[in-house]
């Protein structure tokens, strides 16, 4: 039996903006190459994220690609999710599917592929003013707080979380397991430990199964927690249940 490495959270360092843009890069090159294999049936699948389906959910993220690949296009969304109202980054998402509610399959296949370079540049190249100074409303899923977050914080980890986790979102759907290895998927479960870990501020124990998984402590725990890595991901997320010891994570 093979002993997991113990991980010290503390020692967990949160992304870097170049790094970011690698796993950025790379998991929109994972997205594609999901979509590619998705059957006719497999677009019209509920999706955990109700009301959409596997179609909206791809539209959604597409229009994050978009908006990231052009700052007109961008200004465009932002101004439509205030005139829309609620909660920003949610007002977004829902005018990003309305709009392309009626584009075929084949197109948002093809232009997935074809903005993963514009919509990585265009994330790189945030004016590093915009990123420090630039705060965007958000709200958290389950205790509902409501937050504020750095631009720079939104483009490096929570464009990542997002997209990281929709495409968990469909395969879930699909009923097919995502493409996992530690090297990416790893290092963004471990990037939400580390936060998590902070969020709720007392000692853990963690044992994370799967690809992506490890073993993470940050002092002397009560007990040892154990979840499949992309489980306990969407468990903070607000899906699937309630997140560890009441914390969640903002995705």
């Amino acid at each position: 039996m093979t002993v997991q490495p113990i991980i010290d959270i503390r020692r967990i360092s949160p992304l870097l903006h170049n790094e970011a843009m690698h796993l950025a890069r790379t998991e929109y090159e994972r997205l594609a190459a999901l979509l590619d294999t998705l059957t006719e049936d497999d677009w019209v699948q509920p999706t955990c994220c109700s009301p959409w389906t596997v179609r909206d959910m791809v539209t959604h993220l597409l229009g994050y690609m978009r908006a990231c690949s052009s700052a007109r296009e961008m200004v465009r969304q932002m101004r439509a999710a205030r005139g829309r109202g609620g909660v920003f980054i949610d007002a977004m998402s829902a005018h990003q599917v309305s709009t392309m509610a009626d584009l075929p399959v084949g197109q948002l296949r093809t232009e997935v592929r074809s903005l993963i370079k514009p919509a990585v540049r265009g994330r790189a190249t945030v004016p590093a003013v915009l990123r420090r100074m630039v705060k965007v409303p958000a709200e958290l899923p389950v205790c509902g707080a409501r937050e504020r977050w750095p631009l720079g914080f939104v483009v490096d980890t929570i464009g990542i979380r997002d997209g990281w986790m929709h495409r968990t979102d469909i395969c879930a759907a699909i009923g097919r397991e995502p493409e996992l290895t530690p090297e990416h998927d790893g290092r963004i479960v471990a990037d939400v430990v580390a936060e998590w870990a902070r969020r709720l501020g007392r000692p853990v124990d963690l044992r994370l199964s799967g690809p992506a998984g490890g073993a993470y402590a940050n002092g002397a725990a009560d007990g040892e927690l154990r979840y499949d890595a992309v489980q306990f991901c969407r468990l903070l997320s607000g899906r699937d249940g309630t997140p560890p010891l009441g914390t969640e994570v903002p995705f």
